[in-house]
């Protein structure tokens, strides 16, 4: 398979509702774009085509600079190929800017790594272990997504799936504080050194997994 120089995931689809992400302080345009720097979502609504007829939350990712043929599925993670999109941005009310990174469930952490490199070219960067878990991180091209994959004891057998997702925001208690007490958690220091993050509860409504995160300031 020939690929590019620089890979990269354009976006991630998620399965849901577009008025739950509007109404926490993200723009979303009238096709479901929420445009971040490098790597934006995109929201199919349940009916409309993309979407997951019995699951919510992220359902695929869309990739750019892999080669004309990558695998419909990468470990069983939903994968479409486009070519390499033009920078879109805009500003949005939560004062999000990025995804710092995505969460992916796996049973086998050198499976799913192995068939990511493969597909993408991006190797493991590193594995951290932590108890009964082991995480590993890929970096899909050079300052792109990362991709952090998590293999617990307790995950059913099965091919690879995506989770949740960690948006970086501006002003963290700001995001908080706009989005209230009912919907978010109270920020605390996050595993990164200098770094906080707060969690978004299920009441928001997203139908996955979403945190809030302060910059990197290093």
């Amino acid at each position: 398979m020939t690929r590019a120089a620089d890979p990269r995931a354009e976006w991630l689809t998620i399965s849901g509702d577009p008025g739950a992400w509007r109404a926490i302080g993200l723009t979303v345009t009238d096709d479901g774009h929420i445009p971040l720097i490098g790597t934006s979502l995109r929201i199919v609504a349940d009916g409309s085509p993309g979407a997951s007829e019995v699951e919510h939350g992220i359902v695929g990712w869309t990739l750019s600079g892999v080669g004309s043929t990558p695998p419909a599925s990468i470990d069983g993670l939903a994968t479409g190929i486009v070519a390499p999109q033009p920078p879109v941005y805009t500003d949005h009310a939560l004062g999000a800017g990025a995804i710092d990174h995505v969460v992916v469930m796996t049973t086998d952490l050198e499976r799913t790594s192995s068939a990511i490199a493969a597909a993408t070219g991006c190797e493991l960067k590193r594995i951290r272990e932590v108890g009964k878990m082991r995480q590993g991180f890929h970096r899909i091209g050079r300052g792109g997504l990362i991709v952090e994959l998590v293999e617990r004891t307790e995950i059913e057998e099965g091919p690879a799936r995506f989770w949740g997702l960690v948006l970086i925001v501006d002003e963290l208690d700001e995001a908080c504080e706009r989005m209230g007490t009912d919907l978010i958690s109270t920020p605390k220091d996050a595993v990164q050194p200098g770094r906080r993050i707060a969690t978004v509860r299920e009441e928001a409504g997203l139908g996955l997994p979403l945190a809030l995160m302060s910059p990197d300031i290093r």
